[in-house]
């Protein structure tokens, strides 16, 4: 019998094929199915679910509390990141800190020597004993980019049994093993956040104000005011309201003057941006870094330069982006799919805008 490996089970199709799989290949496995204090009504409750698991793959399924960790953790982060005017990045906080972090530990203290999930990435370990971490091989599927800030502490402990597997498989694999999920859907990008808008659920938030204020084009120009910055994100274009010969989009976000920048689409354009806080998987690279850089996780990986400017880092794009988003995560790639690194976008230098 392989060493104990724990599972993170939602409920979803694919935690339930990653740790059927993990059985099939000979591994003792238990399942932890943790809390965070968001958990939709419309699913059984918590105790139903371990119940519907534990009977669906035969293997003990333990409750875990991991409400404190997470409202502190994701939710307080995810608020307090709209409140300074940026765009956060949720899961990219997540997946470190509280998956392979709070929940690892506790499968740890179980006795497992691996934390398994349901994402699409794959992790390889070379002749020096350093863990690298790749995408997934279905490209719609791919979640490597959320993964970016993981450590090597917490590779050598982690599993993604899926990573070598299309959707289309997995969902096959779940007809012909006769799996039924406990719930049914996709997971969502926020998860804490069901059944209403961003903003709707930033305002029930204790504490959270964001006032309307002027909207201004990128000449200075005022032209309209807006509800809350907080409504509001890079490349936007709905909810502006002030009509022009063309369609106006979200610039920028300057919280000090709390004013909404507007311009065209050609002013999306940036050819350059800042990445702070930078983790590197295997170390950092020889710079300066030819890479291949995702800007949002449904972006393609583009080719770019990485420069190190301490104690960050500004990407030249050879092609210039739209939408470049700061709070939002900037993920390294190699040519062979491997992720190398990822940080957060934190400005767009005023020289790499594009304008009519």
């Amino acid at each position: 019998m392989k060493p104990l490996t724990a599972v993170a089970l939602s409920g979803g199709i694919d935690s339930l094929i990653a740790a059927k799989l993990l059985i099939q290949q000979g591994h003792s496995v238990v399942g932890i199915h943790f809390l965070t204090g968001y958990e939709s009504p419309d699913n059984p409750s918590p105790r139903q679910i371990a119940e519907l698991l534990t009977s669906r793959l035969g293997i003990d399924v333990y409750l875990m509390d991991a409400v404190q960790p997470f409202k502190k953790t994701v939710v307080d982060y995810f608020v307090r990141t709209y409140l300074s005017g940026l765009t956060p990045n949720p899961c990219m906080v997540c997946n470190p800190l509280i998956k392979f972090g709070t929940v690892l530990d506790y499968a740890r203290s179980l006795g497992a020597s691996h934390l398994a999930t349901g994402h699409y990435a794959r992790i390889s370990l070379d002749s020096d004993g350093t863990f690298h971490l790749f995408k997934g091989i279905d490209p719609m599927k791919d979640q490597s980019y959320f993964l970016s800030r993981m450590t090597q502490k917490q590779l050598a402990h982690a599993s993604f049994p899926l990573g070598g597997m299309t959707k289309s498989r997995v969902i096959q694999l779940a007809d012909e093993l006769k799996l039924e999920p406990v719930h049914h859907g996709e997971s969502q990008d926020i998860c804490f956040i069901k059944g209403r808008t961003y903003g709707e659920f930033l305002m029930h938030q204790e504490g959270f104000v964001s006032p309307c204020g002027p909207i201004a084009t990128i000449a200075g120009k005022i032209i309209g005011e807006h509800p809350g910055l907080h409504l509001f994100t890079i490349g936007q274009r709905r909810g502006i309201n002030c009509p022009a010969a063309q369609p106006y989009y979200v610039v920028r976000l300057d919280r000090k003057a709390n004013m909404l920048v507007v311009g065209f689409k050609s002013d999306l354009l940036a050819s350059s941006c800042g990445v702070s806080g930078i983790n590197w998987i295997a170390g950092p690279p020889e710079f300066p870094a030819r890479v291949y850089t995702r800007v949002r996780y449904r972006s393609q990986a583009i080719c770019s330069t990485l420069f190190p400017v301490d104690p960050d880092g500004v990407v030249v794009f050879d092609v210039p982006q739209p939408s470049v988003t700061p709070g939002q995560g900037a993920v390294f790639y190699r040519e062979d799919d491997e992720v190398i690194g990822g940080g957060w976008i934190s400005h767009i230098p005023d020289s790499s805008k594009h304008s009519n």
